[in-house]
């Protein structure tokens, strides 16, 4: 086989690795709800919509606090790392980008609605 075979084959493992890796860590330090699951401990806990402003103002799960994935850096002091924290963003990825940023910087209990806010079926609010 060529030389650049060889490097195909070294890149796509190594791609393979990573992807792996990564899936898996997200794994351990985020737990990802179905609907019934988030329903039911979401009242216990700090519900953080991550999206942005008019996203949230256009319709987000009843009880919920804005801090937008943008802004959590700065915000970050305003969720306790004592409680229970359940994320979701519109399909599921900010979200897992915000459990990142908080779980290095202590916090362990994390969660998100599965699918994010476009599958959510229960009650919502939105700014008339």
């Amino acid at each position: 086989m060529s030389q650049t075979w060889y490097s195909v084959i070294i890149v796509v493992g190594a791609i393979l690795v990573y992807s792996l890796t990564t899936y898996f860590r997200q794994k351990k330090i985020l737990k990802s709800l179905t609907q019934e699951e988030f329903k039911a401990g979401y009242r216990k806990a700090q519900l953080i919509d991550v999206r942005e402003p008019n996203e949230f103002d256009n319709g987000h799960i009843l009880g919920a606090r804005n801090i937008p994935l943008s802004q959590l850096k700065m915000r970050i002091k305003e969720i306790r790392s004592d409680k229970p924290v359940y994320l979701y963003c519109q399909n599921g990825t900010r979200s897992v980008r915000a459990a990142q940023m908080l779980y290095r910087k202590g916090y362990r209990d994390l969660s998100q609605l599965k699918g994010g806010y476009k599958n959510w079926t229960g009650k919502i609010k939105a700014k008339q």
